[in-house]
């Protein structure tokens, strides 16, 4: 991808990610087919389980780029993929299956999986297919060969060690998969590699917990009862995910509530067509860009919403809407009246006092009070408001300028660098 000054984004981690992925995937079916599988009705029942895992993600959202909490997980395929890569018996019998088996079948109930979201257009779900790639492999190549030629019975047992030691592994795995899911965010958006992964890490805690949990409990039921144990586990995941998807409704909701309440302005010609949500967008990405956590960017892109809508509140409506254009005291009048809007509208209180605080010197600001103040002097300034000064060149200049007083530096160049990627797609409000 080229951003505005026509330089390609290197993304080597990517390119790293979907080479081993390829590697592994090309050695495992070339090897599985070569050997043939063995037990077959045991890999059938948890590639089977993938699959359905992976179906079961319809609605997905977001990329490897989005947050975690923007994309909907499939915990039935992850925790049937770590469960079958942990599997060393079944029904009390030993397994004889390897890590090559384990890659292949995964690979191929992963894709089957992806199959209906490709054909969607969710083109980012191979990127999903390339980190369980890894993450199975990671799991299946340290316990398969040791449970294998028996060191794994004779060091561990198969008692209250051996659960403890999978939950261990689990989360080893977990972790990776973190680690993965934020290189991958990295390559493809540019965004700091640290706060991308804590936000993974913060993820765990929630769902990835039960997923890791779920994989050894199902590992250790197929290997007392067999593989009925596995539509007994299954169960749990699916009221989970089906939890899940509620609350993403919800969420959804209550964002698309915000965005129309936000377009009040425009609807009584105080602000131009889309003003609020290029805001938003923008906000966001030089928040992300910044560091700014999940539930800090959440108040980040309310507030940029509603940052105008203290206008509604004037008898003579603001030329354009171009509020940087106002005097500090008029700027900082029409955002005190917007808090008091905001405060009435039942959203958090943090997202009032943004607005209240936007046109303030930043040195008395937060750090979300800063962006949305310099991002919406860009808007003003670069003409899509309708009161520029030249574009988007001059817009970047008049903030620079302005540095000393108004704009945190930092911020200013912040969004230089998310406006030199291209800046975020502008998607319909809501």
């Amino acid at each position: 991808m080229r951003g505005r000054c026509g330089a390609a984004r290197p993304a080597p981690a990517l390119g790293l990610v979907y080479g081993a992925a390829a590697a592994l995937t090309v050695y495992a079916l070339g090897d599985t087919l070569w050997y043939g599988v063995t037990e077959p009705g045991v890999a059938l029942a948890f590639g089977a389980l993938v699959t359905l895992g992976e179906l079961f993600r319809w609605g997905v959202r977001g990329g490897p780029s989005a947050l975690p909490a923007e994309r909907e997980p499939a915990p039935l395929g992850a925790a049937g993929a770590l469960a079958y890569a942990l599997l060393g018996q079944n029904a009390g019998q030993p397994t004889v299956h390897g890590v090559p088996q384990v890659v292949a079948v995964v690979v191929a109930a992963a894709l089957a999986g992806a199959v209906p979201h490709v054909a969607a257009g969710h083109g980012h779900a191979l990127d999903h297919v390339a980190r369980r790639v890894l993450t199975v492999a990671f799991a299946a190549v340290c316990f398969q060969p040791l449970y294998n030629c028996g060191l794994w019975g004779k060091w561990v047992g198969h008692g209250p060690y051996h659960a403890l030691l999978l939950l261990l592994l689990l989360a080893l795995t977990a972790l990776c998969d973190a680690v993965l899911a934020a290189a991958m965010a990295r390559a493809r958006t540019g965004y700091p590699y640290g706060p991308l992964l804590r936000d993974e890490l913060r993820a765990l805690l929630g769902i990835g917990s039960a997923v890791c949990a779920t994989g050894a409990v199902m590992a250790l039921g197929v290997a007392v009862t067999g593989l009925w144990a596995l539509p007994v586990f299954c169960v749990p995941l699916l009221l989970t995910q089906l939890s899940f998807r509620r609350y993403a409704a919800v969420r959804t909701t209550y964002r698309q509530t915000i965005a129309s309440l936000a377009r009040a302005t425009e609807i009584a010609g105080h602000t131009p067509q889309g003003h609020a949500h290029r805001v938003a967008l923008l906000s966001r990405a030089v928040g992300r860009e910044l560091g700014l956590s999940e539930p800090d960017l959440t108040v980040l892109e309310y507030a940029a919403l509603m940052h105008d809508i203290g206008q509604l509140s004037l008898l003579d409506p603001v030329p354009a809407g171009a509020t940087a254009f106002l005097p500090p005291a008029e700027q900082r009048r029409i955002a005190l009246l917007g808090g008091a809007v905001v405060r009435q509208t039942g959203v958090p209180a943090e997202v009032a006092v943004v607005v209240e605080r936007q046109a303030d010197p930043y040195r008395e600001q937060s750090l979300p009070a800063r962006i949305v103040r310099a991002v919406n002097a860009y808007d003003d300034f670069s003409g899509e408001s309708g009161g520029g000064l030249g574009g988007p060149l001059s817009a970047l200049e008049q903030l620079r300028l302005g540095t000393c007083r108004d704009y945190q530096p930092e911020v200013v160049e912040s969004l230089a660098r998310v406006l030199s990627r291209g800046g975020p797609a502008l998607s319909p409000p809501g």
